[in-house]
């Protein structure tokens, strides 16, 4: 059982449960209340004041022909279900992870972003962006603030920053007051999912040029 020291907000996890998030922050979101049964605890909490608050709210009509308009989408195959994606076993992606992604760590098409880095950029809508990222054991991320919110999942290995450590299962939940340069333990990569709402503040030179290259 992994040891896991830094957890989602408060704020999040409500979002979450009201179905109020972007699709990225979403991923992240689930993927770590998947690790976490202190965060699992917490969002059934919230879901069941949620649902609460329903039962106490005033129906709503709905048209007449709703019923049989949703019967002919799933006759028609517009609502029909899809396979469930086959889950691999002993993975360090976790099942909501899995479902963005195929195959495991050494199988992704990698995209070099610059210092050893190498990032993967997964399909969602709306604003906000998510990917994994692989950082090689002992390497610094540039040192960067936030425009927006920023969440980091450690899915293997571990990294600090001015804030603290934060390994497997943990998330850094970053705004614009963080300013930090994450960098990765010795022994083995670390791999983060993170997702952002707005670009990061790089102040080098370099990494600022090759932002609107990489799209973080």
């Amino acid at each position: 059982m992994k040891q896991i020291k830094h957890h989602l907000t408060e704020p999040l996890l409500i979002g979450y449960a009201a179905g109020t998030l972007p699709e990225a922050f979403n991923l992240v979101v689930a993927t770590h209340i998947s690790m976490c049964d202190t965060c699992r605890a917490a969002l059934a909490e919230y879901e069941a004041v949620g649902g609460e608050v329903m039962l106490d709210s005033n129906p709503v009509d709905v048209a007449e022909d709703a019923l049989a308009a949703t019967l002919a989408l799933i006759d028609g195959g517009t609502l029909a279900e899809k396979p469930a994606p086959v889950r691999a076993q002993n993975s360090i992606f976790p099942g909501p992870l899995q479902d963005y992604v195929s195959g495991d760590i050494d199988s992704l098409k990698w995209r070099k972003i610059g210092g050893g880095v190498s990032q993967l950029v997964l399909d969602t809508d709306g604003d906000a962006s998510v990917r994994l990222l692989r950082i090689p054991a002992g390497t610094a991320v540039p040192d960067h603030g936030h425009h927006g919110t920023e969440l980091t999942l450690v899915l293997q290995g571990a990294f600090t920053d001015e804030e603290d450590r934060f390994g497997a299962g943990d998330v850094e939940v970053a705004n614009e007051e963080l300013h930090h340069t994450p960098v990765a333990e010795e022994g083995m990569d670390c791999i983060c999912l993170a997702a952002t709402d707005a670009p990061l503040r790089f102040n080098g030179l370099m990494p600022r040029i090759a932002q609107k290259f990489i799209g973080i």
